[in-house]
């Protein structure tokens, strides 16, 4: 006999519109409530009905929408790219899909985009700035029961859905073995991060911080600084840097401004005798790599992101599939000059 509203809204002490709301995402429902909402149904072995679900949302419109710190960052390309493929598909549903896009990472800018997109959208896939005041603009959300995904970085103390993108501690981790490796364990260490706003960007420096503990306890970490993903700013940076502390002889960065960072390098006559490892495999590294600057980079595949992330909320809106995990983790990988 086929599971009913009516028996999963007594056994999950709700009104049967309650269940209603959750099951085909209509909306105003307390993040716990459809919480509950949903396991009881996934116990009763509810079974949706998939063929009119989809006719459901076509005559819904819903709207997704997408907010990324992309411009002026050409690893977004292929995020980017994964998302398009993934809107194509979207659309037998009658879904669109609204991008938004920002340089840097100024929290108020962001915040404003999210305000911008509040009345227009029913989900937001969102590349957070790790800052309270967004984490309590996700939380506002969810009440509304507007669900926010989390893309290639995550962000603290938020009721978002999930998170998809890469492990970063694992990243910084592998991150430092290769720069142990390379070194043979003994360096002085320069640090180009993104942004301390990012989570993701600060995970990657535990992470290696980690195996310098535990491995390479010779690897001495002698500065940090930012580049806001921005090779100008790399650039004016690692000058400084290197002018500041002469005897740094490897460096990690440990996100975009790559180009800027390596030029600083070339510039200050110290390219030869310095181990570079980067990230992700962007035209501007796959060229560093090809001259030899670069010796080794770890890549979080940003298509896949791109795509995942935009799947699993057509996938929510669409069939009411929470994620089974609340961080789908995309693999990375080593790239280095023998195998690109």
């Amino acid at each position: 006999m086929a599971v009913t509203i009516k028996q999963i809204a007594e056994l999950s002490g709700v009104s049967r519109g309650t269940v209603d709301r959750v099951l085909n995402n209509r909306g105003r429902v307390k993040p716990e409530t459809e919480k509950l909402v949903r396991k009881v149904a996934k116990e009763l072995g509810y079974e949706p009905n998939m063929a009119g679900k989809a006719l459901a949302a076509i005559k819904k419109n819903f709207m997704i929408g997408i907010i990324l710190s992309s411009e002026g960052n050409e690893f977004f390309d292929d995020v980017i790219s994964g998302m398009r493929q993934a809107e194509r598909e979207a659309a037998a549903y009658g879904i669109q899909v609204i991008m938004k896009t920002m340089k840097g990472y100024h929290a108020p800018t962001q915040l404003s985009l999210i305000k911008e997109l509040e009345p227009l959208v029913h989900l937001l896939i969102l590349q957070p700035i790790n800052d309270e005041g967004i984490a309590e603009k996700i939380n506002a959300l969810a009440e509304r029961g507007i669900r926010v995904i989390t893309v290639n970085n995550d962000i603290e103390n938020s009721s978002r859905l999930c998170y998809v993108g890469s492990d970063y501690f694992k990243s910084g981790q592998t991150a430092c073995g290769c720069l142990g490796l390379l070194t043979k364990g003994k360096a002085q260490v320069g640090i180009a991060t993104g942004s301390v706003k990012i989570l993701g960007h600060n995970q990657r420096i535990l992470g290696f911080n980690q195996i310098i503990k535990n491995k390479y306890k010779e690897l001495a970490i002698v500065d940090i600084i930012e580049t806001n993903d921005d090779d100008e700013q790399g650039y004016e940076q690692t000058l400084k840097m290197l002018r500041e502390y002469p005897k740094i002889d490897a460096l990690y960065i440990v996100a975009a401004g790559v180009a800027g960072v390596c030029q600083a390098v070339l510039e200050s006559g110290k390219a030869d005798n310095m181990d570079i490892v980067a990230c992700d495999i962007t035209p501007a590294v796959l060229k560093l790599i090809e001259k030899g600057i670069i010796k080794a980079t770890i890549c979080q595949q940003p298509y896949i992101q791109g795509y995942q992330s935009l799947i699993t909320a057509v996938e929510y809106l669409v069939h009411g599939t929470v994620p089974n995990q609340e961080c789908i983790i995309i693999n990375s990988e080593i790239k280095i000059p023998e195998n690109i």
